[in-house]
């Protein structure tokens, strides 16, 4: 039992608690929302390093031993989701000491975070379907409050249609936990997953039923074609920070879940399953794209843009072989730190000239060069140029769908690909490349903490997942190898099933 496997969850809540104790004192919160995201971090690194050198880990909460107890799992996809969570938080919390305004904080910015970190991490890492939809519901929650902080009209409304469709997916998830638990006699993932594979014929019919009940549910979590409104209609109205860190995050959860269930619990019933998710694939890549090149927001262009991408990641599982399945890994590594840094720069452009809208915006190269780099280069990658690590990524991916005969999907593919280098494009010459309208360079946000006018605070986390940006794409080769060892975990889950039901606590 490897105690670094409880870290990642216990330091964002016990970080939460001590942000409440010192409740009255934002520079405390603030702080704490450093060290304790930092300390994110670092445990997360500790446990990759753990898992990778020793194998999957298990942890037995109260000594009782699986299926009958709780248990934490960490294997190589969990502690690469883990990882970015830590990257994505700490970042974040640099971030918000100069972009969250002091309002925001005396409402419990601070607290609310570490417990979307925490529901957020203890997602990754359960190995329980029922103590999946509770981190599931500590993410919504938090999240909820999060979005609604700052009781503006913008916000309400789009709070309003994520918590509503949010809620039916977990309505339709505690459902199908509901079927699946009367079906195998546990939740245990490990021991679902041996159970399913002993139920009779008879039941089969059933079994299927349940598989596409979590299917919808993850697919809704995941903002997933038909059901993706609500995220456009949401992420671009709340504090740029937080739209950060839902962009690299939120999504994803629903993205690691489907990995799981369809490679490990479900991975039998491929014939429908996979149907479904290679259309649901493609009609999300080509839905959200098609939304981004119709818009003029910066922050609506980049939330379609994040549904667009999830097609991607939907498209490895679907074509469902070895090198589709390492595309898929290494697209989410790829996806999570190039949309949340392309959210910090948007955040940082609203700081300089007090909009979004890119007709209002320009004549930010003339003024402020280096910003047009470190937004060149997140921006490139979601497009997939190379050398940048988006390029690696869509790659993998289309080579795997050509190896497999899937040519539509590769062709959509690719045409989502130009479609995006479009709208990135159409970003740079609006905000950078073109004059300043009358009066733009005049006008800027006004600055919300003790750090005044330093844009210092601004550039570090930006220019820090920048470099993570151009580093996965230069050293892509050690990158693909630990996305295919995770994929190997997960197309053979032998070793994980063994390792949870045979640990001893």
């Amino acid at each position: 039992m490897s105690v670094s496997l409880a870290l990642p969850v216990l330091i964002p809540l016990l970080a939460g608690a001590l942000s409440l104790a010192f409740w009255r004192s934002h520079l405390a919160q603030r702080w704490i929302g450093v060290i304790g995201t930092g300390a994110l971090l670092w445990s997360s690194i500790v446990l990759l390093k753990v898992t990778w050198q020793d194998g999957i880990q298990v942890m037995h909460m109260g000594s009782w031993a699986a299926p009958f107890g709780i248990v934490l799992v960490s294997d190589l996809l969990g502690a690469i989701m883990v990882l970015l969570t830590g990257i994505t938080g700490f970042a974040t919390a640099l971030y918000s000491l100069v972009s969250i305004p002091r309002e925001h904080e005396k409402f419990g910015y601070y607290p609310l975070l570490h417990l979307l970190l925490a529901g957020v991490a203890g997602a990754f890492l359960t190995g329980d379907i029922f103590n999946l939809y509770v981190w599931f519901e500590v993410m919504l929650v938090a999240s909820f409050a999060l979005i609604i902080l700052g009781g503006e009209r913008a916000q309400m409304e789009g709070a309003i249609k994520y918590v509503t469709l949010n809620l039916f997916s977990s309505a339709l998830f505690l459902s199908a936990i509901g079927l699946l638990y009367g079906v195998t006699g546990t939740l245990n993932m490990a021991d679902v997953a041996q159970k399913l594979s002993q139920v009779p014929e008879a039941e089969q019919g059933l079994v299927s039923v349940i598989s596409i009940l979590f299917l919808v549910a993850f697919a809704i979590k995941a903002a997933a074609f038909p059901l993706f409104f609500w995220l456009p209609a949401s992420y671009h109205t709340p504090q740029v920070a937080v739209s950060a860190i839902f962009a690299g995050l939120l999504t994803k959860v629903g993205v690691y879940v489907l990995f799981r269930f369809y490679t490990m619990i479900f991975a039998d019933d491929t014939e429908l399953t996979h149907t479904i998710l290679l259309w649901m694939g493609m009609l999300t890549m080509l839905t959200g794209v098609l939304g981004a090149a119709a818009q003029y927001e910066f922050r609506r262009i980049l939330s379609f843009h994040i549904i667009s991408q999830i097609g991607y990641m939907i498209l490895g599982l679907a074509i469902f072989t070895p090198l589709a399945i390492v595309g898929g890994v290494f697209y989410i590594m790829h996806h999570i730190i190039v949309k949340a840094n392309l959210f910090l720069v948007s955040g940082l452009v609203y700081r300089l000239r007090g909009t979004y809208e890119l007709k209002e915006l320009g004549g930010l190269y003339r003024s402020h060069p280096w910003l047009g780099l470190w937004f060149l280069i997140p921006a490139l990658s979601l497009a997939g140029l190379p050398p940048l690590s988006g390029f690696f990524a869509k790659f993998v991916i289309i080579r795997a769908g050509v190896e497999a005969g899937e040519w539509l999907a590769v062709a959509v593919a690719l045409i989502v690909g130009l479609l995006t280098l479009y709208s990135m494009i159409k970003i740079w010459n609006e905000v950078f490349w073109k004059a300043a309208p009358e009066g733009c360079e005049q006008r800027e946000a006004p600055p919300y903490t003790h750090q005044g006018n330093s844009l210092v605070m601004y550039y570090l986390p930006i220019i820090g997942l920048a470099l993570m940006t151009v580093l996965i794409g230069v050293a892509a080769q050690p990158i693909y190898e630990l996305a295919e060892a995770a994929a190997e975990q997960l197309l053979n889950p032998v070793g994980y099933i063994e390792a949870v039901l045979g640990a001893k606590p």
